[in-house]
């Protein structure tokens, strides 16, 4: 069992264990946290998945954790690896089951306090128009052809149907579009799962939020960002899915079938793996990229539904004003040039539970926001709230531009529902004037802001570490849970 005598402090705020601690660590294992997120990381497995993460076959530079980490499958959630390709393995465990599960933020050149009357009423409207909860089925119905053209051309495929402007795509990451992505490595049952669920919010810790802006820290990025002090702003979080579980499903079951066959072995079964250049990593990679895109083109009909919502609530032309300001995707494996010990090489980066983090001049990042960096999204809690940060060079250099994707869980959802009651919950955050619209009261209380860490403290180490720079903090007016 790790132990915080297993751990050094190498820099502020980077803890790391040593490529010797076990016989089978092909590289150290680094950790990005203050004493308040090494206790909670100590609570559970994390750290030992950490380390087993570590054993990967290709893995380069370190197995990294972000300050969110907490126990996963296979990977802990807060998880980076980078292998190097073409023979470094890529793992489903790596990317997780909710295959870009991501967030989008929205602004509205109106201020907050503008709509305070109004916020019940445009609750209302998105309760309705965004179909949320479990297996819920949205609005659109895609025929066969019109679903494989989802998975293969992402965001691109509602914005040339009416549903959004080339400028949503242009503030997406990758411009919400895998071009690895391949319809016919999807299973049948993938494509039953996602038929009809686009557009829909999902349940979990899935949410759409109004909130209001209330710190600005660094004026220049929130000025490239469009970001100021009382504007009102909208966050969509959610992913691919039944689609991208079902996609990790078949993998992880191909893989764990497969592994001893490319002779490789593994302290634990949940790192299911193939080398990047085989037929099941492949499979995989052009699958997972599938999922990514529908998660993308999700996201984007949502915002055509936000804009909906906002025109029936405030008037014509109100939802044509919404901005979107970028969309970050968590749960996903890239392929990425990085300079690692002076060369640059070609990697496939994990990020389970984290989101990228490019720095300044980085041509993935849009134009208009490459002097800053890229805009790094990292939601709270339905009470606190969130931040919008940027990436760094040090980000470049230490993590493979990677950072945080939320606060991080302290509390399992059964641990929260036995804890919390919803109705109670409900009623603590009305007395907040937060408005709250919920399909279920135990769903309302496995999110209940107590479950999760403090997000002040996460955000503040990535900050202090430098490998994403805090630029303004959002508190919410309303929450929207599936």
């Amino acid at each position: 069992m790790v132990t915080k005598q297993d751990l050094t402090l190498v820099e502020p705020f980077v803890y790391e264990i040593s490529s010797s601690y076990r016989a089978d660590m092909r590289v150290a294992a680094r950790l990005y946290a203050d004493d308040y997120v090494l206790d909670m990381a100590l609570g559970d497995r994390s750290i030992e998945q950490l380390i087993n993460t570590a054993t990967l076959p290709g893995i380069v530079g370190y197995a990294l954790a972000m300050p969110d980490v907490h126990q996963g499958y296979g990977f802990p959630i807060g998880g980076v690896a980078a292998t190097a390709l073409p023979k470094g393995v890529i793992s489903p465990g790596g990317v997780g089951y909710d295959i870009n599960c991501g967030v989008r933020l929205i602004t509205s050149p109106l201020r907050a306090d503008a709509l305070r009357n109004r916020i019940g009423a445009l609750m209302d409207a998105l309760f309705v128009n965004v179909p949320a909860g479990v297996g819920e089925a949205g609005g659109l119905r895609l025929s066969k052809q019109e679903l494989r053209q989802v998975l293969e051309q992402g965001a691109r495929w509602p914005v040339a149907r009416g549903h959004g402007r080339s400028a949503d795509a242009e503030h997406t990451e990758d411009r919400g579009c895998m071009s690895a992505a391949r319809a016919d490595a999807i299973s049948p049952r993938a494509l039953e799962r996602g038929a009809d669920q686009l557009g829909t919010l999902g349940s979990g810790n899935h949410f759409l939020e109004i909130d209001e802006i209330t710190e600005i820290y660094d004026e220049t990025a929130a000025q490239a960002l469009g970001l100021y002090l009382g504007q009102a702003c909208v966050w969509v979080h959610c992913g691919s899915r039944g689609l991208g579980h079902q996609v990790c499903t078949d993998a992880v079951r191909e893989m764990q079938q497969s592994v001893t066959r490319h002779a490789i072995t593994l302290p634990d079964r949940e790192l299911a793996c193939a080398p990047f250049d085989s037929p099941e990593g492949q499979r995989y990679f052009a699958a997972m990229a599938c999922a990514a895109n529908y998660a993308w083109a999700n996201r984007q009909v949502i915002t055509h539904q936000v804009r909906q919502s906002f025109d029936q609530v405030l008037g014509k032309g109100a939802g044509e004003a919404l901005r979107v300001v970028y969309d970050v995707c968590h749960n996903v494996a890239k392929v990425e040039k990085h300079v690692l010990n002076g060369k640059t090489r070609e990697l496939c980066v994990h990020r389970k539970g984290a989101t990228r983090a490019f720095g300044p001049g980085r041509a993935e990042v849009p134009q208009d926001y490459r002097a800053v960096g890229q805009p790094v999204l990292i939601p709270g809690n339905m009470a606190s709230g969130s931040y919008v940060l940027v990436g760094t060079d040090k980000a470049m250099q230490a993590t493979f531009g990677s950072a945080c994707h939320g606060a991080g869980r302290t509390m399992s959802r059964a641990g929260a529902r036995r804890g919390v009651r919803g109705q109670d919950l409900r009623a603590e955050l009305e007395a907040q004037q937060i408005a709250v619209r919920a399909g279920s009261m135990s769903g309302l209380a496995e999110e209940a802001p107590q479950a999760y860490k403090d997000v002040d403290r996460v955000v503040e180490v990535v900050h202090q570490a430098g490998i994403a720079r805090k630029v303004a903090r959002t508190r919410p007016l309303g929450v929207m849970k599936g």
